[in-house]
């Protein structure tokens, strides 16, 4: 099987490896047309050909000629992805992209090809599936329980796909082929050595390895290797999977597969260069709103820069991309185009938002809940502030009123100046019409001497005249030479904490007033409070301990002791894997704590603890120690309690000084677990304290999850991809907030046999001088994940609620509050609600919902549509039905299904 496995980027920059991509695809275009035996598999990914085009564009027919003949061999991905480092929904964006752009070029091969990703997630086998690809091929992360070349894979929900398994790699052909004219013998040898994985079935050699073509004459060698007695065929990977591999397949193989028996998985890329994570999550969760912004409260339809968003942030879950493990300016394009992604859906979602804004009076704020249920959120919102003896209210479209929290007060004298009469014009070149530092002209006072500018949000004052001003200045000014007072004063602001009711995908409207006396409470819940170490709201308890770790106490009364503890070591490792020095030294007992209440409610109340700790500032000059100089560095933890939240928040900030070491954040257990939960991926996979080795790797047990993470009464809600491990035994739960190193690969490696890439230096993988922050939820419950209703609530804590100023003039009445697609449903996912537009049956909102939860789960879908049609993840339709009064799904465990709503014709 000829064919090339191509890293867009790695260790060089995209544009220097497609500087190389086009010379190797001109190769393989001219010996295919020159050889008609010839086949090649352009690696699963249709990002190659597409970047190849752009520079070849003439050659587009060549490329589909060759396609049409079954000769090459392209998609089905648009990018061979790093599957736990990205969402369920992206993996399935990437299919269904993949699977279009090669529809464009004459069709894509039906193989979930995934020769080199480091482990594939559970549910992959139901995505292809679902997708109609019936077929998988794939190297890393299969269990030594496998023992022939193939087996089948399956899904939490069952579904399976029969899998080639690349046993010696995806270059295990290469060998053979090092001598032209002894390519039979050294078939032969291999063949023999591999006879137990083959049965009748013949030997598949991948001819290929990274950023290289097959020689031009490959196919004439192989005409001559091949006999009666051992037949060469060349093939493209479909070829040989549905015309040549005909043996039964008995093995099965369920779920995730993350074994390191048959090939380095390489499990520190989860946890190294924490930004790229962090910024992937951004652009996908900015993304997600504004599709569903934009598919329910928008006459607009901005598919084409949700299309562009998509394809960047696709482009980034590259294997060697968002993992981290390029150089240093690789990692920085990385982080700029996931910068661009969220970008321009943040432009999308602000327009959406906007037209709604416009029914909005100018004095009242509308709240967008992007979550299909629900949900009460506290947004924070600057507004005047109340004179003294008032309070702020707050009242909704229903006149319902509610108190709001205020957080702070902002200064009133913007600018305070003394400025020669001469030099007075150039103050009012400040001025943009109306506008000045931010906010509008309300009124002025012009008298001798003194110009005073008196600013506000909504300006209550009457028509403002830009050049009235200026002459009238002017004439002042020359009146009254000498020094003038230019005074800018802004109405008295404040941040206002209000709580809001929105419901399920909709829209909600409030006005903060100005009260004489603070309105009884609704009938709600605890307020939050914060009292000397001590948060709670009567769902969640927070006790800061001595060390400044905390006790957390959930409803049900599980008691988490000592959350927060930090624990930092050395790392003498590189980006692909974490790895100890020989005489590591642990550094766990903080210097210096203070503690200082920030809030005290009654919406939220927030504690500062700030704990100094002497971390060493390198390893020593031999690698083996970590050195003896240190690095006093305070670290921020903010404490936060919401009402109504039965989880604590919890956020840790710190400007990382020190190199080379791994901090992670413990959270002791009150018994010992003997497994762990991690949701991400459309699952939440089950993992025990060891993982399987046997290859050149030690089977470190440091596992992703992207959700929430769950073991034992302890389950942390999480905001983006994260590196997770069960310790001591079970005892602790331990979470990386930072693993810092220099190096894409080392050639020695404590717990690696050969180097992962070549020893290249990347200092910003230290990430010093870098505020460090993460942010989570620690929820305790003795109910386990699904009693603790962890899915819906890690959803909460992931997706604020999105906040905008009205628009319409002030005044006027807040307009009613209106609901969206509503899911109802326990244990039930939405993935992704937006617009669609294609397909014979026309526009209609698409939703993507699973059931997270072995037994299945009933939805129940609402909102302005009459019929419902179930496509498959590729968007092909399965059925219509009625759905007038709703829709009613039967879900079956782990199911992930598609369904376009519409109004009827």
């Amino acid at each position: 099987m000829p064919h090339f496995h191509w890293d867009r980027e790695w260790y060089e920059p995209f544009q220097v490896f497609r500087h190389r991509l086009v010379a190797a695809l001109d190769t393989v275009l001219e010996t295919a047309e020159a050889d008609p035996d010839f086949r090649f598999t352009v690696d699963g990914q249709m990002a190659a050909v597409e970047d190849y085009l752009q520079m070849r564009p003439e050659n587009r027919d060549r490329v589909a000629a060759l396609v049409a003949d079954g000769r090459l061999a392209i998609g089905p991905w648009l990018i061979l992805l790093d599957e736990f480092l990205c969402s369920g929904e992206t993996i399935v964006r990437n299919l269904r992209m993949g699977w279009a752009a090669a529809a464009e070029l004459g069709g894509s091969m039906s193989i979930g090809y995934l020769p080199d990703m480091f482990g594939h997630v559970a549910q992959m086998p139901q995505i292809l599936a679902r997708a109609g690809l019936g077929h998988a091929a794939l190297w890393r992360g299969v269990p030594g329980s496998v023992e022939g070349h193939a087996f089948r894979w399956r899904a939490p929900d069952g579904s399976e796909v029969r899998t080639e398994f690349l046993f010696d790699g995806y270059d295990n052909g290469l060998d053979v082929l090092l001598v032209p004219d002894r390519i039979d013998r050294a078939l032969g040898q291999y063949a023999r050595m591999t006879a137990h994985r083959w049965g009748t079935d013949p030997v598949l050699a991948m001819a290929g390895t990274d950023h290289n073509a097959p020689d031009p004459a490959l196919a004439a060698w192989l005409r001559r290797a091949s006999s009666d007695e051992r037949a060469i065929t060349v093939a493209t990977l479909e070829e040989y999977i549905r015309y040549h591999a005909r043996d039964e397949v008995a093995a099965v193989v369920t779920g995730e597969l993350r074994s390191h028996v048959r090939g380095n998985i390489l499990p520190g890329v989860l946890s190294v260069r924490l930004g790229l994570k962090q910024r992937m999550a951004i652009a996908e969760r900015t993304i997600d709103h504004a599709e569903r912004i934009n598919a329910l409260w928008s006459r607009r339809d901005d598919s084409a820069f949700l299309e562009l968003a998509w394809h960047k942030i696709i482009e980034s879950t590259a294997h060697d991309s968002v993992v981290g493990s390029g150089t240093d300016e690789t990692c920085d394009q990385v982080e700029a185009r996931l910068a661009e992604a969220a970008q321009t859906a943040r432009a999308v979602r602000d327009a959406a938002l906007a037209e709604v804004a416009a029914l909005v009076p100018s004095d009242g704020h509308l709240v967008a809940n992007p979550l299909p249920f629900a949900r009460t959120a506290s947004v924070e919102v600057d507004v005047v502030a109340p004179p003294e003896g008032s309070v702020l209210v707050a009242t909704a479209a229903d006149g319902s009123v509610r108190p709001v929290q205020l957080i702070a007060k902002a200064p009133t004298v913007l600018s305070d100046e003394r400025i020669d009469a001469s030099q007075l014009e150039r103050v009012l070149r400040r001025i943009h019409r109306r506008e000045l530092f931010g906010r509008l002209i309300d009124t002025y006072e012009l008298t001798p001497g003194s110009l005073v500018f008196h600013l506000a949000e909504v300006p209550a004052g009457g028509p403002f005249d830009l050049m009235i001003l200026r002459a009238k200045v002017a004439e002042a000014a020359a009146a009254h030479p000498g020094e003038w007072r230019v005074l800018t004063l802004e109405e008295a602001r404040a941040t206002a904490l209000v709580p809001v009711e929105v419901p399920a995908g909709g829209l909600a409207g409030f006005r903060v007033e100005a009260a004489g006396r603070t309105p009884a409470p609704p009938t709600g819940p605890v307020p939050a409070t914060a009292a000397g170490r001590a948060l709670s709201n009567g769902l969640v308890e927070v006790e800061i301990a001595a060390d400044g770790t905390l006790d957390v106490t959930g409803a049900d009364g599980s008691v988490l002791r000592g959350v927060g503890r930090l624990v930092d070591g050395g790392d003498r490792g590189d980006s692909y894997n974490y790895g100890p020095p020989a005489r590591d030294r642990l550094v766990t007992e903080p210097t210096g704590i203070t503690v200082e209440i920030l809030e005290d409610g009654p919406l939220r109340s927030r504690t500062r603890v700030t704990r100094v700790y002497d971390w060493p500032a390198a390893l020593s000059a031999d690698r083996d120690e970590r050195g003896g100089e240190t690095v006093p560095t305070p670290v921020e933890t903010l404490v936060e309690v919401r009402a109504g939240e039965p989880f604590v928040r919890v956020s840790t900030a710190f400007l990382n000084r020190s190199a080379d070491r791994r901090l992670r954040f413990h959270v002791p257990l009150p018994e010992p677990a003997a497994e762990s939960a991690g949701a991400g991926q459309f699952a939440v996979t089950r993992r025990g304290l060891t993982a399987e080795g046997g290859w050149g790797e030690y089977p470190i047990p440091t596992f992703p999850a992207s959700t929430f993470v769950s073991a034992g009464a302890a389950h942390v809600l999480l905001d983006h991809a994260t590196e997770y491990e069960l310790v001591g035994d079970g005892a602790e739960l331990a979470i990386t907030l930072l693993r810092a190193i220099g190096s894409i690969s080392v050639n020695i490696h404590p717990y690696r046999d050969e180097p992962a890439a070549t020893e290249i230096p990347a200092p910003g993988a230290q990430d010093l001088g870098i505020r460090i922050e993460n942010r989570f939820a620690v929820l305790p419950s003795a109910a386990g994940w699904q009693g603790a209703n962890a899915v819906a609530l890690a959803e909460l804590f992931r997706n604020d609620v999105l906040v905008t100023r009205g628009t319409a003039a002030a005044g006027g009445p807040l307009p009613p509050d209106t609901a969206g697609v509503r899911v109802d449903g326990a244990d039930v996912f939405v993935s992704t609600v937006r617009r669609v537009t294609t397909g014979d049956d026309g526009p209609g909102t698409e939703v993507r919902l699973v059931a997270m939860s072995d037994t299945g789960a009933t939805a129940h879908v609402t909102g302005a549509f009459t019929e419902a049609t179930t496509v498959d993840l590729l968007g092909r339709p399965l059925s219509t039905a009625s759905a007038a009064g709703g829709l009613r799904l039967a879900l079956g465990p782990w199911e992930i299904r598609t369904v376009v709503l519409r109004q009827g014709r």
